[in-house]
């Protein structure tokens, strides 16, 4: 899934940055070429890659046989971030979704 940045948040996530909020979160990060990737909870596989200074690539695997606790945590550090990563908040993220599907942009 590709998420926009805002504006001028760039600065936060460009070298180490990613992988730095990436470890806050999720208590570890690696990094496998431009790419990195942690785990946490309900998702065995967070893999995020910058591919602009505007867009923020994350994919995930998730295991749906958490308990729900587990996976109630794993959505809430989620959300928190995609917050850091992106400098939007959930509600600001869905919103420009909601957006480009309305132009036909997804």
């Amino acid at each position: 899934m590709e998420y926009d940045i805002r504006k001028g948040h760039y600065s936060e996530i460009e070298g180490d940055g990613l992988k730095n909020i990436m470890t806050d979160v999720f208590m570890k990060a690696s990094q496998e070429g431009d790419t990195v990737i942690s785990s946490y909870g309900a998702l065995p596989r967070i893999e995020a890659k910058v591919l602009s200074k505007t867009s923020l690539s994350v994919t995930t695997k998730s295991d749906p046989s958490v308990p729900n606790d587990v996976a109630s945590d794993t959505i809430k550090r989620f959300n928190v971030f995609l917050e850091k990563a992106t400098g939007f908040t959930s509600k600001q993220r869905r919103d420009r979704l909601q957006k480009k599907a309305k132009e036909g942009k997804l």
